[in-house]
């Protein structure tokens, strides 16, 4: 059933925190059909414990459809959980990734810069991921995954 809504053209799916680590062991991020050994994942943050705060995280270029004209944004959003690091097994599929744009939502300093020169550091990256990865997304945009939690994020107060 699984697959078959991954490859129906009219689905869309966002896996946010665990939904996050689930797409990732599933092969729905970065792409259906990566070995398991090659496979991205995301594993204990770098800090050893659960993280919790409001960062900042700035949304890039990428076929996301969910995130679709928003390149260039910075926003808060809140972040929560223990297991949030992306971990590559496979570096030459992380350029892969960097290079077709697969990366949607990093994490940022508070002066919203998110480049290779300058990725948000702890705290600003509450879990160590490389280049301050906070998500990922399929190739056609239709499955995006992210640790953050924008669902935390509506209420004025």
């Amino acid at each position: 059933m699984f697959e078959d809504f991954f490859e129906r053209p009219d689905t869309f799916s966002l896996g946010v925190c665990n939904g996050c680590q689930l797409f990732a062991l599933m092969g729905w991020v970065p792409a259906n059909g990566i070995a398991d050994s090659r496979q991205p994942r995301f594993i204990q943050n770098a800090s050893g414990r659960f993280e919790s705060r409001w960062p900042t995280v700035k949304i890039l270029e990428s076929p996301a459809i969910m995130l679709r004209g928003m390149a260039g944004s910075v926003l808060g959003v809140w972040s929560a959980h223990g297991e949030g690091r992306i971990e590559f097994p496979d570096h030459l599929l992380m350029q892969e990734v960097i290079d077709g744009k697969l990366i949607p939502i990093v994490y940022t300093n508070d002066d919203g810069r998110a480049d290779a020169l300058a990725p948000a550091e702890y705290p600003f990256n509450p879990n160590g991921s490389p280049l301050g990865i906070a998500g990922l997304c399929s190739p056609d945009g239709r499955h995006l995954a992210m640790m953050p939690h924008p669902e935390r994020a509506f209420l004025k107060w």
